[in-house]
């Protein structure tokens, strides 16, 4: 790696602008191949083949997307790239979801960001470091806390990974097998949850599009849940991986052995992560209770908003302020400081997020999605359409990391074609999740992956190095058990 990095410092910025410019000129090349209303076929594919080269080669996730969105924007109609690039990005920071995501990640950053200063986490940490005296047992753990913390996989990500960072570290634990562990049981663990923000909003979706009657979608979601095969499976694996059945594979390997001389943290990566200086610390007890109590809030103020993680963070965060300043941890001044400074903290994955849905917009008007189903639909039949359905919506969310968005556009074309050709409903959509599920457990630049990361201490391409060989076993064991299921269902 370095003497690549080498390489490109020696060619210069002069080489990477040709190459770029080269490949900008091939899509506006294409463009002219194509009228308006014409499909453009494989074609399509390309803006997402150019980020996962990009990122391969730099490393660098929002930059890879920003090189994928410029080379979409220029197949749909190179003069008018600025305006385009203009509209798409009003329109991005417009929409709803993408309010939701900046501002839930950034409550929720700054409310662990004071959970830290305040010494609560610190003080979690010790609590488990005298029960927990292997690295075995660190590792399950992790994975216990992801488990227990099912609402959302935002919370997931930054709540288990902040807490216990820290004892990861004592033993000698990579920062990227702890977002591995955290990830796992992120997306995989809250599809298997009907408590879940990913129940309420699928299971509104499914009643949108016709696949259960008004009122019926989370009981179809409920029917569905022992068929989402990659929840399961990942499940299986983190917990093989945590207990030490299942080795370190390829990349993890190398961070693991970097761990044990060590260095628990990847070269790169020390601005990553929350300023805990200064922190004061309360008795062990009192920091527990100062760390469990905001939790308890947060997931039942949560639930009791009809799993609004936003409202839930509202109210954690305000409880928590009260909290600490009453305990005089820390002044107003300093607690809106720590707030703020979680905000900011969060402003790369916010970034790299909002970037992976204006690749979603421009997927979306090359008609990415249609194309691909519309290429598998000859290959289709009642036993194998399930295992199809998730292997093609794997690979379109894993290109756009979008696990939401995406089902906006395939179910509408999935759900008439399960019903034409009698494919059990709950198995669709069990198959249907267990894509969502990976794309978001796989994709570099997806939410989760992102802010797995973020909290861990790790880069999102680090992360999604080392954990790319789990979640494709987990994925091979899911359309192995998708198979199955088409001829057992059926």
């Amino acid at each position: 790696m370095e003497d690549q990095a080498r390489e490109t410092r020696e060619r210069g910025p002069l080489f990477s602008i040709a190459v770029y410019g080269a490949i900008m000129a091939g899509f506006a090349y294409l463009s002219s191949q194509y009228t308006d209303g014409q499909s453009y076929g494989f074609v399509s594919l390309l803006p997402s083949l150019l980020i996962v080269l990009v990122a391969i080669k730099t490393k660098k996730p929002l930059e890879s997307i920003f090189a994928g969105i410029i080379a979409g924007l220029l197949l749909l109609e190179p003069t008018t790239l600025i305006t385009s690039l203009g509209d798409l990005s009003m329109g991005v920071v417009q929409n709803e979801t993408i309010a939701w995501i900046v501002l839930v990640c950034g409550m929720m950053g700054g409310l662990i960001n004071i959970l830290e200063r305040g010494g609560s986490v610190l003080s979690f940490g010790e609590f488990l470091a005298r029960r927990v005296k292997t690295k075995r047992g660190t590792m399950l753990t992790t994975s216990f806390l992801g488990l227990a913390v099912f609402i959302d996989d935002y919370l997931n990500s930054l709540a288990v990974s902040a807490s216990m960072k820290n004892l990861t570290d004592r033993f000698g634990i990579s920062r990227e097998k702890l977002a591995f562990l955290v990830d796992s049981t992120a997306a995989p663990v809250c599809i298997l949850v009907p408590l879940s923000t990913w129940a309420v909003y699928f299971g509104a979706l499914l009643e949108e599009n016709g696949a259960v009657a008004e009122g019926q979608g989370m009981s179809l979601y409920i029917e569905s849940i022992p068929y989402m095969a990659y929840g399961w499976a990942a499940l299986i694996v983190v917990l093989l991986v945590a207990s030490g059945k299942l080795k370190d594979l390829g990349a993890m390997k190398q961070a693991e052995l970097r761990a044990q001389k060590g260095q628990p943290v990847p070269d790169g990566v020390e601005s990553i992560g929350f300023d805990t200086s200064h922190v004061k610390r309360p008795p062990v007890m009192v920091g527990m209770m100062n760390f469990i109590l905001p939790m308890a809030v947060l997931v039942s103020a949560s639930i009791y908003y009809e799993i609004d993680l936003l409202l839930g963070a509202l109210v954690a965060s305000g409880f928590t302020m009260v909290l600490y300043f009453w305990q005089r941890l820390m002044s107003f001044g300093q607690l809106a400081d720590a707030m703020l400074d979680g905000f900011k903290v969060m402003l790369h994955p916010i970034a790299v997020v909002a970037a992976g849905f204006m690749i979603k917009e421009i997927n979306d008007q090359l008609g990415m999605t249609t194309y691909i189903i519309e290429t598998i639909t000859p290959y289709l039949s009642p036993e194998l359409m399930p295992a199809l359905v998730f292997v093609t919506m794997a690979a379109v969310v894993f290109a756009t990391g979008s696990s939401w968005g995406v089902f906006v556009v395939s179910l509408p074309i999935v759900i008439p074609m399960a019903v034409a050709m009698d494919v059990s409903m709950p198995l669709t959509v069990g198959a249907l999740l267990s894509a969502s599920a990976f794309g978001s457990h796989a994709c570099f630049f997806s939410d989760s992956t992102v802010l797995s990361s973020t909290g861990s201490g790790c880069t999102p391409m680090q992360h999604a190095l080392t954990q790319i060989p789990y979640a494709l076993i987990g994925a091979a064991l899911a359309f192995i058990s998708l198979i199955v299921l088409g001829y057992a269902v059926s």
